[in-house]
């Protein structure tokens, strides 16, 4: 079991992408605001997890690469006072949430990281971060008021921490039909498509001085190759000349409020496999092509299907978490200050 347990824990090491660990712990210069932690927490403590202690400097490493993104969104500086404080609530259990989640996790003796694992987590992000210097990486250390010791544990930590979770929501990737069909009952609104067309579209462009009349000529050989049979996406990688030549005028869907009304129109009056008449404009001629249709509506249930499962699943996933995280927290020591 202990063998399955590492090994299930080094393919999700392996695999995936591993927290950017020193940006996450890279000394960025405290904005003004971020000194009100100190008038919040007049001991320099945050909170207490157990036998962990959160400071005010641990507290400011995880909020600094935060900080560019909240002042972005923050209108005024009320707004953004608000912001910093729910800002750290959040910040703080989410730390104190590692902290029991690690613990949870060595309070088996059997279960534990490969020291092979974290050498080469450290590694990979010498390399990304450092380009491989290792003098470069130890003045980080430095700067970061961190030992060498200190910064593997924090690898280790939240390698188990991305491990925990990942086995938290594995359980919860199965879902009823009957949960799906009354999530599609409760939430048809949350379905509604508009009137889309699938397009591809041919463009000839007008060269200098060249007329309506003669712009109107060359498209026609190109209907006229189009009714003898050619297909309209062959017609588009050989003659168009557009951004999606290479694609065969591929534009994807396109909803009918995208357009503009001159393609609009006559796109939106054409069925599947129907291609307009061609369209004069100042820089070019056009001819557009409906590859397929979605009419206007709530989306049958079988075209969203997927879509609702992978909802539930997320839903399902984040109540379990929670309740996990509850539990965690009933059973620890935990002051927040």
């Amino acid at each position: 079991m202990m063998l399955r347990r590492l090994c299930i824990l080094g393919t999700l090491a392996a695999l995936s992408p591993l927290p950017s660990f020193a940006q996450a712990l890279a000394p960025e210069p405290a904005p003004a605001h971020v000194d009100n932690f100190a008038q919040r927490f007049a001991n320099g403590v945050v909170a207490v997890a157990e036998d962990k202690v959160i400071t005010v400097d641990d507290l400011r490493r995880e909020i600094g690469p935060r900080m560019p993104a909240l002042q972005r969104s923050a209108r005024n500086e009320k707004e953004f006072n608000d912001k910093l404080e729910s800002l750290q609530d959040e910040v703080i259990q989410e730390m104190v949430d590692r902290i029991l989640i690690v613990k949870d996790f060595k309070k088996d003796d059997k279960r534990k990281v490969p020291a092979s694992y974290i050498n080469n987590a450290i590694a990979e992000e010498q390399i990304r971060r450092f380009e491989s210097d290792r003098t470069k990486f130890l003045a980080y250390l430095r700067n970061s008021g961190m030992t060498y010791r200190d910064y593997r544990k924090k690898v280790e930590d939240d390698m188990i921490y991305d491990y925990m979770r990942s086995q938290q929501r594995k359980s919860s990737n199965v879902v009823s039909p009957a949960r799906v069909e009354t999530f599609y009952a409760e939430n048809k609104e949350r379905f509604q498509q508009d009137d889309q067309v699938h397009m591809r579209l041919l463009s000839l462009t007008r060269q200098a001085g060249e007329s309506d009349e003669s712009l109107q000529a060359r498209a026609q050989k190109i209907v006229e190759r189009l009714q003898a049979g050619e297909k309209f996406e062959d017609l588009a990688r050989e003659v168009s000349q557009d951004a999606k030549r290479a694609k065969g005028g591929d534009w994807g869907w396109q909803p009918r409020a995208d357009l503009k009304a001159e393609f609009s129109t006559p796109l939106f009056a054409l069925t599947k496999g129907q291609y307009t008449a061609p369209i004069i404009a100042s820089e070019a001629v056009y001819l557009l092509y409906v590859e397929d249709r979605k009419f206007a509506g709530v989306q049958a249930l079988a075209d969203v299907r997927e879509q609702i499962e992978r909802i539930l699943i997320n839903q399902i996933a984040r109540e379990s978490e929670n309740r996990w995280l509850e539990r965690l927290r009933r059973n620890a020591y935990v002051k927040i200050y």
